[in-house]
């Protein structure tokens, strides 16, 4: 365990993060998928309410910024209509079991089980722009999610004691986030894709 302060640490490693998406997605440099980064707006903020409500403490300051920073970039992308990513049935698909899990959440009255519920809809709602990432990477910034991973990490670290309430949600959001980093990052999609085309044409050849 890491002195519980550095959460602030982790929380401003997540908004520079969301700066720099944001700046890149007005300059016309990504592409963000609005139904991945509406509901990313959306879940934190309620995991937010169920964390305070559980006495989780400083930690559940980093939830609150996974909220806000993701409603800044839907905003950004209204602003450049040329930095939009068209929505097609697969994100509408995602967006609507996402939403479901959140329907779940409103009958069930057990604060751990709501949390999972958030969890599940969190990472639904990652896989437009997983897949995405994987397929046209060019669209994304790298930088926006290894701050995500860092901050992620260090909210981890601080937890005195780990539970489901209080490391779920980072986990999470660690995990998802060093994926999107690596997929962007290296553009395994693209060079998965030419390599196959490559053996493709030999074996034809």
């Amino acid at each position: 365990m890491i002195d519980p302060r550095f959460i602030y640490v982790a929380s401003l490693i997540s908004l520079a993060g969301g700066v720099i998406y944001i700046r890149d997605t007005l300059l016309g440099y990504t592409a963000p998928n609005r139904v991945t980064w509406s509901l990313w707006g959306f879940l934190p903020l309620l995991a937010f309410a169920v964390e305070r409500q559980n006495h989780v403490g400083i930690s559940s300051l980093f939830t609150l910024m996974l909220g806000l920073v993701p409603i800044g970039i839907v905003i950004a992308s209204f602003r450049n209509p040329n930095a939009v990513w068209q929505i097609g049935r697969f994100d509408l698909v995602c967006g609507a079991i996402s939403l479901l899990g959140v329907a779940v959440w409103l009958c069930v009255d057990q604060p751990t089980i709501a949390l999972v519920t958030f969890v599940f809809a969190d990472v639904v709602a990652a896989l437009p722009t997983l897949r995405k990432s994987y397929r046209e990477p060019e669209t994304e910034s790298w930088l926006a999610f290894a701050a995500g991973t860092t901050s992620a990490a260090l909210t981890m670290l601080t937890l005195s004691e780990w539970t489901t309430i209080s490391a779920l949600f980072p986990l999470a959001i660690f995990l998802t986030d060093i994926v999107l980093t690596l997929l962007v990052l290296t553009k395994f999609g693209p060079r998965l894709t030419a390599s196959r085309q490559c053996v493709e044409g030999v074996a034809v050849s």
